[in-house]
């Protein structure tokens, strides 16, 4: 009775295995991440918390007597991803209207208008998961200050920015988005034109949105 051969891979089939472990090991950005376009746009609800600093009204007395209250904010952010990990993000908001108190007593209230300018560092530009961390600059106009007292704010506010968030992927194109941001604002208050006193608000940002890549 004959011994059964053991059953040998022909040259072909070895080369046919091969090619497929070289196909599959093929990274997947290359061959299964479908291009998602370099823009992205978020739309955010945003708490901002303010840091309330002050200095003594008229140079004597206590400190952080002035305060801002903290409020929920819309938030507008476009993004445009330069390279795969590197990008530039616009935060928008709409005039937002903040009250002013002294020693805890409500004494008016003024309008801003507080856009930043970020440029991000996305450390996993084709992961599930995304995280990024940015650094930038804020501008807030403000305007429409109704004080007791006729005091007065400056007009402009120009200080840096700081940023970590991360997106989560849902589909191609849809993602959810938590995000913090630090900024530093702040502003003389000026009775007849004098300096009296001058307010760091310096807020936190908290914010959890949706975005849309394309």
């Amino acid at each position: 009775m004959s011994q059964a051969r053991p059953l040998l891979p022909t040259r072909a089939a070895c080369l046919a295995i091969a090619a497929l472990s070289l196909f599959a090991a093929v990274p997947a950005s290359a061959a299964d991440v479908e291009p998602q376009g370099n823009w992205m746009v978020r739309l955010r609800g945003t708490y901002l918390n303010m840091d309330n600093t002050s200095a003594p009204i008229g140079g004597v007395g206590p400190s952080d007597l002035v305060t801002v209250n903290n409020k929920w904010i819309p938030e507008l952010d476009v993004t445009y991803f330069i390279t795969p990990h590197i990008a530039t993000e616009l935060v928008l908001t709409v005039p937002q209207k903040q009250d002013v108190y002294l020693g805890g007593t409500k004494i008016g209230s003024f309008k801003h208008l507080p856009p930043s300018l970020m440029l991000q560092y996305h450390l996993q530009p084709e992961g599930t998961f995304r995280p990024y961390v940015g650094v930038g600059v804020n501008v807030t106009r403000i305007w429409g200050a109704d004080i007791a007292g006729g005091l007065a704010l400056d007009q402009w506010s120009v200080g840096p920015a700081l940023q970590i968030g991360m997106d989560y992927r849902l589909t191609k194109h849809w993602f959810l988005n938590a995000d913090i941001k630090k900024t530093w604002i702040s502003s003389d208050i000026k009775s007849n034109g004098t300096k009296i006193s001058s307010v760091s608000l310096d807020p936190w940002l908290f914010s959890m949105g949706v975005g849309y890549r394309f």
